[in-house]
């Protein structure tokens, strides 16, 4: 789990703004060594939003703008 928010921090951080078919991807790449599925990451993006790392776009909700 830590790893997972790290890699979406990381990418996040230097991105800024990224639509969810980039972020995913983006971030398996990152964790090349560790698998994780899909909805995992989709679950720690919630979780990342909740906690204010994160937020969704007003007019697209699929885009996540970096706030930390």
């Amino acid at each position: 789990m830590i790893r997972i928010d790290a890699a979406i921090v990381r990418v996040m951080k230097t991105r800024q703004r990224m639509h969810l078919n980039q972020l995913v991807p983006e971030v398996m790449k990152q964790l090349h060594r560790f698998k994780p599925d899909v909805a995992h990451i989709k679950k720690r993006i919630e979780t990342l939003i909740e906690t204010e790392y994160l937020e969704r776009d007003e007019s697209d909700k699929r885009i996540f703008n970096y706030l930390a």
